[in-house]
């Protein structure tokens, strides 16, 4: 109703690819008005047989790198239309789900109902300010350092380690710059005319870039691992 009346006066709503890439809820907010959408945005396919592979392949790694336990509070930086979180809400005592996109934070209540451990949290896109420091045991973000600038990856390291409790566990991805997967994507990228590329195309990181990141938020135990294309880091806040 209000696109049409903005229409109606001549006024035309920004198509998503015209915002600025740090305009984070804007753009997730546009390219999620519906289900299909949201999930072609955030996995490129409606495959709900695809969509359980990753997921699951996604809960292997979090369990062989930091664990799952069943007392954990768990939080879920970047949770999309809740992939991931539906497999791994069961596995712990509380699972927190934070996104940018007012629309996907309503799609996971809805899709993820039936947990009944599940919170959906919206964030402004560069914090994690609704939750409280030293309250989490464990925080992941999984595919979604590829759509921030640097500063936000940083910052998101650091607010993971605000809200881990102390021994807490953290760990992120991103592509590989240093991978021959992660260089072709980034040969791609560069031959798009940077007045056409959208706000939202992934940029990768290198291992030494997250290594950073973990170092100077605090993290102790800092280690990483290759899979595919994908560089994992993860670290633990310090116990005492």
């Amino acid at each position: 109703m209000l696109q049409k009346v903005l229409q109606s006066v001549g006024v035309r709503p920004r198509r998503w690819d015209s915002f600025a890439r740090f305009e984070y809820k804007s753009v997730w907010n546009a390219v999620s008005p519906t289900e299909d959408k949201a999930k072609l945005a955030v996995s490129g396919t409606l495959d709900k047989t695809e969509h359980d592979r990753s997921a699951q392949q996604t809960l292997e790694w979090l369990q062989r790198y930091v664990g799952i336990r069943a007392d954990d509070v768990v939080v879920d930086i970047g949770a999309g239309f809740g992939r991931v979180g539906d497999v791994v809400a069961p596995l712990c005592k509380r699972w927190i789900g934070t996104d940018v996109s007012d629309n996907m934070v309503a799609l996971i209540r809805r899709r993820l109902a039936h947990h009944k451990n599940v919170e959906a949290i919206v964030t402004n896109g560069f914090d994690l300010s609704p939750i409280a420091s030293a309250s989490a045991d464990m925080v992941y973000c999984t595919t979604v350092f590829m759509h921030l600038d640097e500063w936000e990856r940083y910052n998101y390291v650091a607010e993971g380690f605000r809200i881990l409790k102390p021994g807490g566990r953290m760990i992120v991805d991103n592509i590989s710059l240093a991978t021959d997967a992660g260089w072709e994507i980034f040969l791609a990228h560069s031959k798009i005319a940077p007045s056409e590329r959208p706000p939202s195309i992934s940029k990768m990181s290198t291992p030494q870039e997250l290594a950073i990141y973990f170092s100077r938020a605090g993290f102790q135990m800092i280690n990483q691992a290759e899979l595919g294309p994908m560089t994992i880091t993860y670290g633990h806040k310090p116990a005492g």
